[in-house]
């Protein structure tokens, strides 16, 4: 079997005014091959497409400041103005209905209740300082229509398989978004390690060399 490499790719600092699939054509797309799956960190797709919010912009509630007390300190949503924009997208019934019952579920066991039921949203909001400057400054979003900028992708390189995760250095990694075909389950298992670097590294890409023949000796 071919080897399986996860290669980085570096890039300049993307913004709002580019499109993810035009910036991973001409960084990444010379590397690709019909074997790789390429991958995006999801909040560097999410400025792409100007899904963000500042915090000066947000009227912050009194809930916002009492409910962004009962998140663990290192969430995106313990901040004020973290838990203020996941209200302003999802409805601060929803968040507070959500809150409360992930407080219930923990009592008996269940825990991730928060953010079965608070929205999508709650999973992916990146708080400032959670992705590559000068975005640091701004709260970022998830991204719109990531299954389909994952298939663009696909398509666009001649890829394998496109991806959008969501990844950091808890080793925490999931799917946001993935092409047709791909076992978006496996591939996240192989960005434990976050080979993204939207900081100072600025490599929001990577490719994952050989993964199609990766995928088929992993069949269950």
């Amino acid at each position: 079997m071919a080897e399986l490499n996860i290669l980085p790719v570096p890039t300049r600092i993307l913004t709002d005014a580019d499109d993810i699939v035009d910036a991973i054509e001409y960084y990444a797309g010379a590397q690709v091959t019909a074997d790789d799956l390429v991958c995006c960190a999801e909040s560097v797709v999410a400025v792409t497409q100007g899904r963000f919010v500042r915090p000066e912009e947000l009227h912050i509630s009194g809930m916002a400041k009492f409910l962004c007390r009962f998140i663990p300190d290192y969430g995106s949503l313990a901040t004020p103005h973290g838990m203020q924009s996941l209200m302003e997208v999802e409805g601060k019934w929803r968040v507070t209905a959500a809150l409360f019952a992930g407080f219930l579920g923990k009592l008996v066991g269940k825990k991730g209740l928060f953010y079965q039921w608070g929205g999508k949203e709650a999973a992916l909001i990146d708080d400032v300082t959670g992705t590559m400057p000068p975005f640091d400054k701004v709260i970022v979003y998830g991204p719109a229509e990531p299954e389909q900028v994952a298939t663009r992708i696909r398509d666009r390189v001649g890829a394998f398989g496109g991806m959008i995760a969501d990844v950091n250095d808890l080793k925490r990694s999931r799917v946001v978004g993935v092409s047709e075909g791909v076992n978006g389950a496996l591939a996240a298992q192989l960005l434990l390690d976050n080979p993204f670097g939207n900081a100072s590294q600025k490599t929001p890409i990577c490719i994952i060399k050989n993964y199609r023949q990766y995928q088929e000796s992993n069949r269950t």
